[in-house]
């Protein structure tokens, strides 16, 4: 039988800083620390603590699979937003970020992969990412 991943609570927040950055840490966990005392710390430990700990899944490839499941989940947008931002810093192209979502499409519905898309686009822009879905580099190489 094989046992359960080791739960480490400092790798947790150090890869909470990695891909959130140090803002997330004391803004958004301090907040939700005061709504729910505990909670920010449960999620750190268990999440990025535990699960992102776990052999067999590169942390891209873990962000490729956070962009589908919430953008398939719907009505997650403001964890969506964190998620392609987390995406951005860590080396995820917004091109590949896109057609994550495009290929949702027949699988979760057009609504939901047209929700991702706007909330994408939303963080693209704020971020100053022009092009993100690169058509006209493609178009200009054919």
């Amino acid at each position: 039988m094989s046992r359960p991943a080791a739960v480490d609570r400092e790798a947790g927040y150090r890869l909470l800083g990695e891909l959130a950055g140090p803002e997330t840490i004391e803004g958004t966990l301090t907040a939700l620390d005061a709504l729910a005392p505990g909670f920010s710390e449960w999620i750190v430990t268990s999440l990025f603590g535990g699960t992102y700990q776990r052999p067999g899944l590169t942390l891209r490839d873990r962000q490729i699979a956070n962009l589908a499941a919430l953008t398939a989940m719907g009505g997650v947008e403001p964890q969506l937003d964190d998620h392609v931002r987390n995406s951005l810093r860590i080396g995820v192209p917004p091109r590949e970020i896109v057609e994550v979502m495009v290929h949702l499409a027949p699988y979760a519905g057009v609504p939901r992969a047209l929700a991702g898309l706007r909330v994408a686009a939303a963080v693209f822009r704020e971020l100053g990412i022009e092009n993100p879905g690169g058509q006209e580099e493609e178009g200009a190489a054919k």
